[in-house]
């Protein structure tokens, strides 16, 4: 009988041994294309963009190595120098405003469909569609609405007698990048809003009964009970939001074109590098490759320490 059992027994455990031998190799085949895709269209690129920030170019020739002063020249020169803090604070306000409107929408929107899950999933997919569209059409459409001549958003208002309102929302620097943050929120407000969604789900329904048993309210509750739980979500969403708003250039370029829009009210760091790469002088390819690692820096530093940041906030 105890031999029987060990003839059952080793063929399984030589699959199972086998199996394991195999494993690593699978998973290696399956993850090899990604890695190819991720080396070439990521890695090189950022890597040639290291290399050629420390020489002199003549047109697309290489010169002569300058070391560092690539980074000087973009720094100190004007006006590029003075374009580099302006278009770094746009990106400043914008990832501040996105933050106080697209996620604090998102969250609001999460938190009324965990309370009513009735049309749950059709709400869900009808403010995630807006992620199917590029942010150039997106950018386009929303140049027609605001349009100051026949856009529909200036003749619905003058239609209900607020003339006073209809403005060329585009065209006037103090209005241009508060409408950026607003065509950007409603483009993105569906990915906070699935992101806090799971979060609620996760937040386990013996905690809310209890404070409902000791008297607290829906805003007490939500603020002691389920906000705590939902701070590895923010936390996420934080650091997406940042890089996000820091790489932005496509909605930017869609709706103010390669300048910014007026007087320069929505440039960013990601129209300054274009300018830079395609509109520059002929040491173009050396100051543009300079300014894209700035920029990497610039949002990889920042982006690490507010992910350590958020989760010290988590453990306290």
């Amino acid at each position: 009988m105890v031999q029987a059992q060990e003839l059952t027994v080793r063929p399984t455990w030589r699959r199972r041994r086998q199996v394991g031998r195999t494993a690593p190799g699978w998973i290696a085949a399956f993850c090899l294309p990604a890695f190819v895709l991720y080396g070439l269209f990521l890695v090189v690129p950022l890597l040639t963009a290291f290399y050629y920030g420390f020489f002199r170019w003549e047109g697309t020739r290489q010169g002569e190595f300058v070391g560092i002063g690539n980074y000087q020249e973009i720094l100190t020169r004007y006006p590029l120098s003075d374009q580099i803090s302006a278009a770094l604070g746009h990106n400043v306000l914008f990832f501040v405003g996105t933050m106080a409107i697209q996620n604090t929408v998102g969250l609001g929107l999460a938190v009324l469909l965990h309370r009513s899950p009735r049309g749950k999933r059709l709400f869900q997919t009808l403010f995630s569609l807006p992620y199917l569209i590029s942010p150039l059409i997106v950018g386009y459409i929303w140049s027609l609405l605001l349009s100051p001549t026949f856009g529909p958003i200036n003749v619905a208002l003058r239609g209900v007698g607020l003339d006073s309102w209809a403005r060329p929302w585009l065209g006037e620097p103090d209005t241009a990048l508060p409408v950026l943050i607003l065509v950007n929120a409603w483009q993105w407000v569906g990915g906070p809003m699935l992101i806090f969604g799971a979060a609620l789900a996760g937040v386990p329904r013996e905690l809310e009964e209890a404070a409902a048993m000791d008297g607290a309210s829906a805003t007490r509750t939500f603020w002691s009970v389920r906000f705590p739980l939902l701070m590895p979500a923010v936390g996420v969403i934080t650091v997406l939001t940042f890089i996000g708003c820091f790489n932005i250039f496509d909605l930017v370029y869609a709706l103010g074109g390669s300048d910014g829009g007026p007087g320069g009210a929505m440039d960013v760091l990601g129209l300054l590098y274009y300018r830079t790469a395609f509109q520059g002088g002929s040491n173009a390819i050396g100051e543009s490759s300079a300014l894209a690692m700035l920029i990497f820096v610039l949002i990889f530093g920042i982006s690490v320490a507010l992910e350590r940041v958020l989760r010290r906030r988590e453990v306290t």
